[in-house]
């Protein structure tokens, strides 16, 4: 084998999601303005910046306009202001009550914030980061961690292309790149697999309460003129989830005739039954949610993990070699259901740490100060006041926690003197099949509801069929020796993309991967009961094409 191509630059930033973008541009407006010589790379695994993005989304600018005060006159895609915000709990399929102001925790208000598409703003901040002279790859898959001869981090190798299935070398057979860096941040969002490893080498989380996450499902719609209402935004607690899972929907109004509808399903849920995707499919027959969605028309589908644990969640950021920011530390703010801010803020938060080391003639060491720069920053004020949002959801439930914090958050403003943790970990919390009443899902309709193939269709899902699985078995006989014994196997109900099935084959029952259908949400990794699934990333530009969701 030939030796590997090496390019080297200052700076690499893996992934080209808010964070990551936000860093890179702020690196570049420091260097620009201080007439300093920077070089940064920036690698995207999607086909395009964008096309992995997946959020609600409901913005706070508040981010965005530090790092481009003049957003508006540049063009940001931020163009439609919430002008209608309600929350309701749903009390039965059918029955509801809409929540006044007052009773609504003040974090969850959402004057002056905007409804867009994450995916676009990804887009429009790559277009910003590019003219600042930041090189941006899209199509690269950050596959392997670089280490150097002491154990430090040196940068990426991107993934092979043109491997067979058994790891053979097809004709086109392309080597990945040794991308070397002085600092490398890791922007991968939720659960991001260099991040998973970073976390476990270095230690990042000993002594943290284990991260939480939620499952987020996700539609876009276009609807008629007559019933677009741009600016709208309505939550949901309470049904279809109910005892079985914490959890709440959304639903927004676009500008351009188009809705997005959600679902968010907290990982910690104990019923092995429960499947997020059904879940999601009966909550649009809700009359709060279908209303909207008469005549209308679904375009595109996906799903993504949210990292939700908070404050005594956070890891250690930083590691010999470089920091890990936005989601993939999880800098999500619970109590405001909102993680763009934060993200980029941890992004710009970490540009200034890199910057002002790249200006010392001294050998890179690690940036230990980006924790407390971090933490003393608005940033850091918010995700502490935000602190028990999540563990108190999870102690009381979704009625009681939220009275809890509606105290917390409207009388205290977060500063009670109590911190609650949860200290089980979200796969930990499945109990056993015998013990839970599979829930009974209603056949999908095909106007409101919809097959898992059918919808994994309307993400654009694409991989090279012949190269090796990217969900990888630590034990091939766990599933169906012990998680279907157990558990009636979850992997075939926690997957919202129809990747997991256990088939007969001759009698037996097989566990089947069906990995071309995968969209990337990373809820193999997370709620597998017996952690024995593996995300890593597939070849360079695999997996969903979102539009602009």
């Amino acid at each position: 084998m030939t030796d590997r191509e090496v390019m080297e630059f200052d700076v690499v930033i893996v992934g080209g999601g808010p964070a990551g973008l936000s860093a890179a541009c702020q690196i570049m407006q420091r260097a620009k303005a201080e007439d300093k010589e920077v070089s940064v790379c920036l690698v995207e695994k999607g086909s395009e910046i964008g096309a992995h993005i997946l959020s609600g989304a409901v913005v706070d600018k508040k981010a965005l306009a530090e790092l481009f005060p003049d957003w508006e006159a540049m063009g940001a895609p931020l163009h439609t202001s919430v002008n209608v915000d309600e929350l309701h709990w749903l009390n039965s399929e059918s029955g509801s009550k809409q929540l006044s102001n007052w009773m609504i925790p003040k974090t969850l208000h959402n004057d002056g914030n905007y409804v867009i598409s994450l995916g676009n703003l990804s887009r429009w901040l790559a277009e910003q980061a590019e003219e600042l002279g930041v090189e941006v790859f899209p199509g690269f898959s950050a596959a392997h961690l670089a280490y150097d001869e002491n154990g430090q981090v040196e940068g990426i190798i991107t993934g092979d292309m043109g491997l067979a299935e058994d790891g053979s070398q097809k004709d086109g057979f392309m080597q990945g790149m040794l991308l070397k860096a002085k600092y490398t941040i890791f922007s991968e969002g939720c659960r991001g697999h260099l991040g998973k490893e970073l976390m476990e080498r270095f230690e990042l989380d000993k002594g943290k309460a284990p991260q939480h996450y939620g499952l987020g499902i996700k539609e876009l719609w276009d609807v008629p003129e007559s019933q677009s209402k741009p600016g709208t935004v309505i939550h949901t607690a309470g049904w279809p989830l109910g005892k079985e899972a914490g959890g709440g929907g959304f639903l927004y109004h676009l500008e351009n005739n188009q809705v997005v509808v959600g679902l968010i399903v907290d990982l910690n849920y104990k019923n092995p039954h429960l499947s997020p995707y059904d879940e999601f499919q009966r909550y649009k027959h809700h009359p709060i949610i279908s209303q909207h969605l008469k005549g209308a028309k679904r375009v595109s589908y996906g799903a993504r993990a949210i990292a939700k644990g908070g404050w005594s969640s956070l890891p250690k950021m930083s590691f010999p070699g470089g920091l890990i920011i936005g989601c993939d530390a999880g800098t999500l703010n619970p109590a405001k259901i909102k993680g763009t801010h934060t993200a980029m803020k941890s992004g710009m938060l970490a540009a200034e740490t890199v910057f002002d080391a790249l200006q010392t003639e001294m050998s890179p060491a690690e940036l230990t100060h980006f924790d407390d720069a971090l933490r003393h920053s608005w940033l850091g004020e918010e995700l502490e006041q935000a602190r028990n949002f999540v563990p108190v959801m999870h102690t009381l439930g979704t009625f009681w926690g939220g009275a809890y914090n509606w105290l917390d958050q409207n009388l205290f403003s977060g500063r009670l003197p109590f911190t609650f943790n949860d200290m089980e970990p979200d796969y930990a919390c499945l109990e056993l099949a015998d013990a839970h009443k599979a829930p009974e899902y209603k056949k999908p309709d095909g106007l409101l509801s919809f097959d898992k193939l059918s919808s994994v269709f309307l993400s654009n899902t694409n991989h090279e069929e012949d190269q090796p699985c990217h969900l990888q078995l630590k034990d091939a006989n766990i599933p169906i020796q012990s998680n279907l014994v157990k558990f009636n196997e979850p992997a075939q109900r926690y997957c919202p993309a129809g990747v997991y099935e256990v088939v007969q084959v001759e009698g037996e029952s097989v566990f089947q991967i069906n990995s071309q259908n995968c969209i990337h949400c990373k809820t193999c990794d997370i709620k597998d009961p017996a952690q024995n699934i593996t995300w890593v990333t597939p070849e360079g530009s695999g997996g969903p094409n979102y539009p602009n969701m």
